[in-house]
């Protein structure tokens, strides 16, 4: 029988008022759990003692002990399942009893115990009169929640340390903080790697809140999402529907957040197949956000049970453990903001809160690196030399020039791959970078014909452009023939830099985090140096005291500069994920391309061909899937720093302070190989961007309402953010966390949209102090062939 709290509260309030009446002949024990023994009994249940919670084995020494007046022979112990109604019969275990002098002890194990509250009932009769006398003690025993890991482990999710993630139990209150929580995650709580090392989590712990894409997970072994109807990815608008099982809602509002849910297809046996729910547009900064499993199914149809440790707070489970009763008031407030969005509690599987970590937190350190390094300029430009100036370098590049320029250090040593921010000494958790010296950084800028006329009087100043390389590259790759051809055939002087923290150099670094995490934070570091080094290179290139003021930049006899006093950004790959974060942050440029983009490396990786290479190496330091899906959620709290995710909330039309407003052309590669379109899409979602329409072919996407959510750009004059799909006739990509690899998924369109002369033309347009969008696919889908 389920009795409702309510009525069970009144059922209690009776019991206290009979026992009230009849005094010592009502055992308090059975009344509320805890209380004291009977007034004035000859009896003592000395253990268990009363109010305390068994240890998870079950093994529960006995103890009773009776007065000199009671008959010991006459000792009777019974023990009681259930509060306030018993749920079986009482269960003598007399003949169990080692009687002594003064009482009688025995030993309980699990076979004894149900899980639950459990009362010890003793009874004996006193020697002269014959009247009876009792005494109770009450315990609890919850074999299925692991208490002794409740300091570092959630107890709703027993199957694995840091489940259900992100969650608030990670974190403490912290007043001096924007959300007023601080995350509080012990290395205890994490896998280590195959040496046994640890993950240390102090940069993890100077987070207010968690990832803005936060990648949501638990483990709910033989779920089944279609049977369960949760929406999937190629339905998104579904999780908005009232009855959708798998909901998120932001508790500050009370709406519901658009996501798809999908289980972990690397997994293997397939049983421990992670939940994975993903947000389809960045969560809000600062909001604290509620997850709801409800009504979930198994591959046939069944209901899934809830685990016993989350159904203690679901069905008001009353035990004697503080772990598990000092949570007991949140989870109530939990249920409260889920009854007001229509979410009824007994449905529910599984329910826990997270925080979203603060603007202040995401972009805090890069702004004051931003802004302090500026400052530091007093107005002027940063100095640069000029090492290598080649002429007539190929038939559309008219001079290629190399050298360096100087950025202010906010690295360890010298700033090179390895080191990360240098914080003062005994920082807190909200200090920031202190600036240790200057560093060199290189650069190639290359000059196309069309600025010069072939070299030849009158020259024709050139737009400025700073081009962002791919994954682990270099800044070579603005020498590459798209890059050249675009530079020339729509005069634009391409300047480039390494990607500091992402480029060739830090090759070493990366692949020593994958084998061991806790050396992650020195790469999101140094990345925002990177981004720091952008932001001075393009201000070079656009203020004339910069490049144009030295010769290598001029032409013609009157030596008049090749650059007009612009700049603007175009990157592909890794230089679309980076270039959204480094464009959001930038005083210097307003518009970008950001070419096959995406954002949230905890959702682009395991969809990348490029992560199958290093796969491998995570996988021989962290073998257990399970272990490597916390990580991709671990890592994207501080990914966040050096990647668009963190930054996309402002990357438009919600500038941070001192930074001008933004507006970027995103041009995507449909069945994208490397760079998946769903973290495109998700982005565009996020920084309010429109979609160009039609964006493809009848039946070409496999999503019920392609581009779900994202407006469509008006005909003409549109100057706002705006997705653009370009389609190489290459399959879709896989619907699940896999690579598109293999011939079915035919040749990777990654690199074509780039080489596109209707992309270029588009780019062209756009990058422009008046830029708008211009339709060049000619009101078609937009084609880009290989």
């Amino acid at each position: 029988m389920i009795v409702s709290r309510s009525k069970r509260s009144v059922v209690a309030l009776v019991l206290v008022a009979v026992c009230a009446l009849v005094g010592s002949a009502c055992a308090p024990g059975i009344v509320f759990p805890g209380g004291e023994r009977p007034h004035g009994s000859g009896i003592s249940i000395v253990a268990p003692p009363n109010g305390t919670q068994a240890p998870q084995s079950g093994e529960v020494a006995l103890d009773v002990r009776v007065s000199r007046g009671l008959d010991p022979h006459t000792l009777h112990v019974s023990l009681i399942d259930g509060w306030p109604f018993p749920t079986g019969p009482a269960r003598d275990i007399s003949a169990r009893l080692q009687p002594d002098a003064q009482g009688t002890t025995a030993q309980l194990h699990a076979a004894d115990l149900h899980e639950g509250i459990t009362t010890v009932r003793a009874v004996a009769r006193e020697r002269f009169s014959g009247r009876t006398e009792v005494a109770l003690s009450s315990f609890s025993w919850e074999p299925q929640v692991a208490t002794d890991t409740a300091d570092h482990c959630d107890l709703i999710d027993a199957r694995k340390c840091l489940l259900p993630f992100p969650n608030d139990f990670f974190t403490v209150p912290d007043r001096s903080t924007p959300t007023g929580r601080r995350v509080a995650i012990s290395s205890s709580s994490l896998p280590t790697n195959v040496s046994g090392t640890p993950i240390t989590t102090t940069e993890w712990n100077r987070n207010d809140g968690f990832s803005p894409g936060a990648m949501i997970e638990t483990l709910v072994p033989n779920l089944d999402l279609t049977r369960t109807g949760a929406a999937p990815i190629t339905d998104i608008g579904a999780s908005l529907q009232p009855d959708q099982p798998i909901v998120l809602i932001d508790a500050e509002t009370g709406q519901r957040w658009p996501i798809w849910s999908e289980l972990d297809a690397q997994a293997d046996p397939p049983d421990a197949r992670m939940l994975v729910i993903r947000p389809a547009r960045d969560l809000i900064e600062g909001h604290r956000y509620i997850v709801a499993l409800r009504d979930l199914r198994d591959a046939n149809g069944a209901p899934i049970r809830a685990e016993r440790g989350f159904a203690l707070y679901r069905d008001d489970i009353r035990t004697f453990s503080a772990p598990i009763e000092q949570r007991r008031l949140h989870f109530e407030s939990i249920f409260d903001t889920l009854r007001h969005a229509g979410i009824q509690r007994s449905s529910l599987d599984l329910a826990w809160d997270f925080t979203v970590a603060s603007e202040q937190n995401l972009s805090g350190r890069m702004l004051h690196i931003r802004d302090d390094a500026f400052a530091s300029l007093n107005g002027g430009v940063p100095s640069f030399t000029v090492d290598s100036v080649q002429d007539n370098v190929d038939s559309q590049i008219f001079r290629r020039v190399t050298g360096t320029f100087t950025v202010p250090n906010y690295l360890t040593g010298d700033g090179s791959p390895g080191n990360g921010f240098d914080n003062p000494p005994n920082a807190g958790p909200e200090s920031v970078p202190q600036r240790n010296g200057n560093l060199t950084a290189g650069y190639i800028c290359n000059i196309p014909r069309a600025a010069t006329v072939d070299g030849n009087d009158p020259v024709h100043p050139a737009r400025g452009g700073i081009y962002g390389h791919g994954l682990l590259g270099s800044n070579t790759e603005v020498n590459a023939g798209n890059v050249e051809t675009m530079s020339n055939t729509h005069d634009f002087v391409f300047c480039a830099t390494k990607w500091a923290g992402f480029s060739e150099d830090d090759l070493g670094p990366a692949l020593a985090a994958l084998q061991d995490l806790s050396q992650f934070p020195e790469i999101a570091d140094r990345t925002q140096q990177g981004f720091l080094n952008f932001l001075f290179l393009a201000r070079l290139v656009k203020d004339p005291r910069g490049f144009a003021s030295n010769d290598a930049f001029r032409a013609g006899a009157a030596h008049t500069p090749v650059l007009d006093g612009t700049v603007f950004y175009d990157g592909n790959s890794q230089g679309g994920i980076l270039g959204g974060a480094v464009t959001a942050v930038s005083t210097e440029w307003t518009r970008a391309v950001l070419g096959v983009p995406g954002m949230n490396y905890s959702t682009l990786l395991q969809r990348s061909v490029d992560f199958s290479q290093f796969l491998p190496i995570l996988a021989s330091s962290y073998p257990d899937e399970l272990d490597r899906m916390i990580g991709y959620s671990f890592l994207q709290m501080l990914w966040d720093r050096a990647e668009a995710d963190g930054y996309a909330q402002h990357m438009t039309d919600h500038p941070y302070p001192g930074t001008p407003a933004h507006q970027v052309l995103m041009q995507v590669a449909f069945g994208d190989h490397q760079v998946a379109n769903i973290a495109a899409e998700t982005e565009a979602r996020t920084i309010g961007a429109s979609v160009y329409q039609p964006a493809l072919a009848p039946g070409r996407s496999p999503d019920v309402t392609p581009l779900w959510d994202l407006p469509t750009v008006p005909e003409t004059g549109f100057t706002g953010s705006v997705l653009v799909m370009w389609d190489s006739g290459n399959p879709p990509a896989p619907l699940v966390n896999l690579p598109p690899a293999g011939p079915q998924f035919g040749s990777d369109p990654h690199e074509n949209p780039r080489k596109t002369p209707a992309a270029q033309q588009q780019k062209s347009d756009f990058l422009a102090p008046n830029g708008v969008f211009v339709d060049t696919c000619g009101h078609q889908p937009c084609l880009a062939p290989a």
